[in-house]
């Protein structure tokens, strides 16, 4: 089984950031996902296993950047300009092959990490 471990998440205020990563090894897509409480988990971001493509729900392009270090093992999220509505559980996914934005294509899956932005 592959093992994936999110941190990172916390308390912050409106327009502050945050870096959340995922520990993740082997040739895998990586993506986040975020479900913010009674809503559906949606797409965030993905990688590709060697990191050079990547792909981000039209509404976080610009303030958020995926982006991995195979090195260390390492996924990050980079979050800017964060807002109350970021608010969410996010979570790390895994899937062989090319990256997508349907979480269904997903095999394996982090347990989440909190993010709560106050206004």
């Amino acid at each position: 089984q592959v093992q994936l471990v999110e941190s990172g998440g916390g308390l912050v205020q409106a327009g502050g950031s945050l870096r959340l990563s995922c520990t993740v090894s082997g040739r895998y897509a990586t993506a986040w996902f975020r479900q913010a409480p009674g809503k559906e988990r949606k797409f965030v971001a993905a990688v590709t296993w060697g990191g050079a493509g990547t792909t981000y729900a039209t509404s976080m392009k610009g303030r958020f950047t995926i982006s991995r270090d195979n090195a260390k093992n390492t996924v990050y999220l980079q979050m800017n300009s964060l807002k109350p509505e970021d608010t969410a559980v996010y979570y790390c996914a895994a899937r062989p092959g090319a990256l997508s934005p349907h979480e269904q294509e997903y095999t394996y899956w982090g347990q989440g990490t909190q993010v709560t932005v106050s206004s």
